[in-house]
């Protein structure tokens, strides 16, 4: 199955609830840290929420 490389890019600071938790959902702590996820659409409804806060990369 395809994988997403999800990177963090912006700051959670300042934003609303739900995006901070998405982030962390993600396993996302600062800027600049990377994971891993399958390519589900859970995942792509998370991402789709923080969108503006991430880099995907997909493999």
């Amino acid at each position: 199955m395809a994988t997403l490389t999800i990177k963090q890019v912006k700051s959670g600071i300042g934003r609303k609830d739900n995006q901070i938790e998405t982030l962390r959902s993600l396993g996302l702590k600062r800027i600049g840290h990377t994971v891993t996820k399958e390519d589900r659409p859970e995942f792509r409804g998370m991402i789709n929420t923080v969108s503006h806060l991430v880099e995907v990369t997909e493999k």
